[in-house]
C-alpha cells in the first residue's frame, strides 16, 4: 500500500478509535435539558475498571439542579447526601434552601455488564441557556476507579480533557 491509500486507513482508523474511546467514559443519555423544566438523567457505565467489577458509583449534583430523586436499583444500596444551595432556588412557589448534592449507588456490577443509573431533577429558572452543567461522577471498582470529573477550560470541549465528566447542555426554557 503506498502513502496515499495508507493516509485516508489511518484517518479512518483514527476516527473509529476516536468514537470507540468517547463510548468508555461514563454519560449522560440525554445531553440536552431545558432551563426550569424536569430533567431525567441517565448516567451510563459501560464497563469496569480494567476488567473488574464496579461496586460504587457516586455522582455529584451540580448548582441549579434542585429537588433531586433517585431511582432505587434492584440489589443496590443507595446513599443520599443533601446540603445547602448556594443560593434558594424557586420550585412551583417554593423556596428550596437545601436538597441532594450527591448520590451513591453501591453493589456489584461485572465488567462484562453494561448499567444505568438514574435520578431525575429540576433544572432551576435561574440558570444561563447555552451554558452547561456538569455531574462529575466516580465509578469505583474491585481493582482501581475511573474518576469521570475533567470539566473543560472555557473555550474547550470534553474531547480536551483526559476524563470528561458527563455534561448537559442547558436550551432556553419554552
Amino acid at each position: 500500500m503506498n502513502a496515499r491509500h495508507f493516509a485516508p486507513a489511518l484517518a479512518g482508523l483514527f476516527l473509529v478509535a476516536t468514537a470507540v474511546s468517547a463510548q468508555a467514559h461514563a454519560t449522560l443519555e440525554q445531553g440536552q435539558a431545558k432551563v426550569g423544566a424536569s430533567y431525567k438523567a441517565v448516567l451510563r457505565v459501560p464497563h469496569g475498571c480494567d476488567g473488574s467489577a464496579t461496586l460504587k458509583v457516586r455522582i455529584l449534583i451540580p448548582e441549579g439542579v434542585i429537588a433531586v430523586k433517585p431511582q432505587p436499583k434492584a440489589g443496590w444500596e443507595l446513599t443520599i447526601t443533601k446540603g445547602k444551595y448556594d443560593k434558594p432556588h424557586d420550585y412551583y412557589g417554593t423556596l428550596l434552601s437545601e436538597g441532594v448534592k450527591e448520590l451513591v449507588w453501591s453493589g456489584r456490577l461485572p465488567d462484562d455488564y453494561y448499567e444505568e443509573f438514574v435520578f431525575r431533577g429540576q433544572i432551576a429558572k435561574d440558570l444561563a441557556p447555552g451554558s452547561t452543567l456538569y455531574f462529575p461522577a466516580v465509578q469505583e471498582c474491585e481493582k482501581g476507579v475511573e474518576r469521570w470529573i475533567d470539566i473543560p477550560p472555557a473555550g474547550k470541549t470534553a474531547e480536551d480533557v483526559p476524563s470528561p465528566a458527563p455534561a448537559v447542555k442547558l436550551l432556553p426554557a419554552e
